[in-house]
């Protein structure tokens, strides 16, 4: 079993070239619920449905996120009762959670009703959210302290973020399954998502951080900073504000206590000996996911890392 730590557009292009060369079955997926949150009454969990519909195959290729050929009517009927819109809720989408939130309301824990939407959603790898518990992250930004969606959506990640507050995420406990698949995993990749909103939440999580530190299996990072820049998303801009520089060789050392090697891109290969330096192996790499291709051909790279170290 490979065990991926996942958050964002990055996460789901990795795992959609992974699951193209293993057997999806062998693939479980710690999703970040950090930007969780609820619009018109319902919980919407932007990282896990990212994911779902992106290994589902139903995404919004051109956006990343939401459902290719989506309508928004019911938004848009929203809007005309006085509703504030700035969510974009799909119709289709709505229906996801709306039965996420049936389901909440019944009792289910997140993590069964994730089972049951990719059920749904023919998802055959296994994706369980960092926690059952409600874990939301708060920014405090030069304009103000905001919610992530807040930040990230309506304000088009323009605040300079001076703090990440996580501790939501440091009073919840692991969803059933998480420590074991990192513990018993065969090898654990971090995804190419942002590391202080993507992966920060779930490593803030109790007992996951300390998993990762005492898996025998290799546990290896993909940098989602290219050339000092984020191919997608504020994650460089983050970095600089937060004062720890925008730079892949900054990433490496958030995870340097739990990593056995970290993957960076053709771009950065003088960063090389500063990231061993700190006493990790390192993989250069093209990391750019631009094709089917090159999604599976990194996907390639890291279970092959995986089965040496192994």
């Amino acid at each position: 079993m490979i065990t991926v730590l996942a958050g964002g557009i990055g996460a789901a292009k990795f795992l959609e070239g992974l699951a193209a060369i293993l057997p999806p079955e062998q693939i479980t997926v710690i999703v970040n619920t950090g930007d969780d949150a609820e619009f018109h009454g319902l919980h919407v969990s932007p990282d896990i449905d990212t994911i779902m519909y992106t290994l589902a195959g139903v995404v919004n290729r051109e956006t990343g996120w939401g459902i290719a050929g989506d309508t928004f009517q019911a938004l848009e009927a929203l809007r005309r009762l006085g509703a504030e819109t700035w969510f974009q809720l799909g119709d289709q989408d709505l229906a996801t959670h709306l039965h996420r939130t049936r389901r909440l309301r019944q009792g289910a824990p997140l993590g069964d009703v994730i089972s049951e939407l990719c059920q749904r959603y023919g998802v055959r790898c296994r994706i369980l959210p960092m926690s059952n518990d409600p874990a939301p992250t708060r920014l405090r930004t030069s304009a103000g302290e905001l919610s992530f969606q807040e930040y990230f959506v309506t304000l088009r990640q323009q605040p300079e973020v001076l703090e990440v507050d996580l501790s939501a995420a440091e009073d919840s406990q692991p969803a059933p399954g998480v420590i074991e698949a990192i513990i018993n995993a065969q090898g654990v990749i971090v995804a190419p998502s942002n590391p202080m909103i993507s992966i920060g939440p779930i490593l803030a999580v109790p007992g996951i951080r300390d998993a990762l530190r005492n898996t025998p299996a290799p546990v290896a990072a993909i940098s989602p900073i290219i050339g000092g820049k984020a191919l997608k998303g504020p994650a460089d801009r983050m970095l600089q504000s937060l004062g720890l520089g925008a730079s892949a060789v900054s990433v490496a050392e958030l995870y340097r206590d739990f990593l056995d090697v970290f993957v960076l891109d053709d771009q950065d290969t003088a960063l090389q000996p500063e990231v061993e330096r700190n006493g990790m192996k390192v993989i250069v790499t093209q990391t750019i996911m631009s094709s089917a291709h090159a999604k599976q051909s990194l996907a390639r790279t890291m279970i092959e890392f995986i089965q040496v170290m192994r």
